[in-house]
């Protein structure tokens, strides 16, 4: 397999001089609440390996309302009259000038992937897909790869999210297991929160056989892609991101795990 698959978590699960001797990814979940100082920043880049990459986790100012439980749980306020100047990718100098703190902090970090998560609440409606081709097209540059995650109704027009996503340039972030990506890539990005049900579940363990099926379906991906990026967000994401970069390893090698046979079927959950 001559792609390069990076394997990590969302966040560091475990301490950091332990987890840089794991994996040369992790996804930064801090800028999601707050911009961390830059010294932070700074900090964190001298103490990881030379090798070592870091993408991160869009500001919530960019994605989510201010009146998000999570706008709360940060400390963050903002005027009242400025309320909907704020999230929803909307394309205003308020949510442009948190896309620069965003930036400028993936800069310092040396990151290349910038992951736009945005909430339930911001599903499908012609006005929002309007703002999301907007706002990803103007902060689009040249060695920057935007990855978006939509969820909420997004998926009942499925048309509809694929216009924006070709449009806008994004890289659509989805969890394989559920779902597959609308639009092909030369960078793949994986999010998995999870099995079990319609809702995510951060409670589950991944079974060997799912990652497997996780392993065909990176293994089946065209030769256009380049870069794949799978990341763990669940309860137990050291071990089961530990376990499915031994199987990568593996594959790449030409060891057990590489077989290319096709995968089962996965309907899209609704």
């Amino acid at each position: 397999m001559a792609r390069n698959v990076a394997v990590g978590c969302c966040g560091f699960p475990v301490a950091r001089r332990r987890y840089y001797a794991e994996f040369r990814v992790v996804e930064v979940q801090q800028t999601f609440y707050k911009i961390p100082s830059e010294e932070t920043l700074r900090g964190w880049r001298r103490e990881a390996p030379p090798d070592f990459e870091f993408t991160l986790k869009a500001w919530q100012v960019i994605t989510h309302p201010p009146s998000s439980p999570t706008w709360r749980k940060a400390g963050l306020k903002v005027d009242p009259g400025k309320a909907d100047r704020y999230g929803y990718l909307r394309p205003t100098r308020e949510n442009f000038e948190a896309w620069e703190r965003t930036r400028e902090a993936a800069k310092v970090l040396g990151a290349r992937v910038i992951v736009v998560q945005t909430p339930p609440s911001f599903g499908y409606s012609e006005e929002n897909a309007r703002n999301a081709i907007e706002f990803f097209a103007s902060v689009r540059e040249r060695g920057l790869v935007i990855a978006w995650e939509p969820r909420g109704t997004w998926y009942s027009n499925p048309e509809a999210l694929k216009r924006v996503i070709e449009e806008s340039g994004v890289v659509h972030v989805v969890d394989p297991l559920r779902r597959r990506e609308l639009v092909i890539r030369e960078t793949a990005y994986y999010r998995l929160h999870g099995l079990g049900g319609r809702e995510v579940n951060y409670r589950y363990k991944y079974t060997d056989e799912d990652l497997r099926r996780l392993l065909h379906h990176v293994l089946a991906l065209p030769g256009t892609v380049t870069k794949v990026y799978v990341m763990f967000n669940n309860v137990y994401m050291f071990d089961d991101a530990k376990r499915f970069k031994e199987m990568v390893e593996a594959a790449q090698s030409g060891g057990c795990g590489s077989s290319t046979r096709p995968e089962p079927r996965v309907e899209p959950r609704r």
